[in-house]
């Protein structure tokens, strides 16, 4: 004796496929959103902390001949390279001096390419490049 299935047969089960496809797009969004946001805030770290090497290097020689105290265009660059170079990760890297109210600043953007892990899946790009920007003035005077 056989039995028969019920007309409804399988129809749960492609419910359940579609289902589980759309929470499995929820969840990488959430994974590949948050790690786009960490890469993001690591772009605006590294940028801050290199605008900030930069600005640390002054023109000592006219500092110490009495001249202005004021950032040194080719050590600041060799400083941020060489701080980009050890922090990793960072696939590009543009250097600028603003000069705001009569003083020379440094001005550093960072290019930082985050690998999706999961929206790749679904069709977009398996990567995305984020920036980060920090600018920085060279303190010489007394706190």
């Amino acid at each position: 004796m056989t039995r028969r299935r019920a007309p409804e047969s399988g129809r749960v089960s492609l419910f359940l496929a579609v289902a589980m496809t759309g929470v499995l797009v929820i969840i990488s969004l959430a994974y590949d959103g948050a790690g786009q946001l960490r890469s993001l805030q690591r772009a605006d770290n590294v940028a801050a902390e290199a605008a900030r090497s930069g600005g640390q290097v002054i023109d000592r020689a006219r500092a110490i001949e009495g001249g202005p105290k004021e950032i040194d265009e080719a050590g600041a660059r060799n400083a941020v390279a060489g701080y980009l170079r050890a922090a990793g990760g960072v696939s590009g890297h543009q250097v600028s001096f603003p000069v705001v109210n009569g003083e020379k600043q440094i001005r550093v953007r960072v290019r930082i390419t985050y690998r999706r892990s999961l929206l790749g899946l679904f069709g977009l790009n398996n990567s995305v490049t984020v920036t980060g920007e920090a600018t920085a003035r060279a303190l010489t005077g007394a706190p």
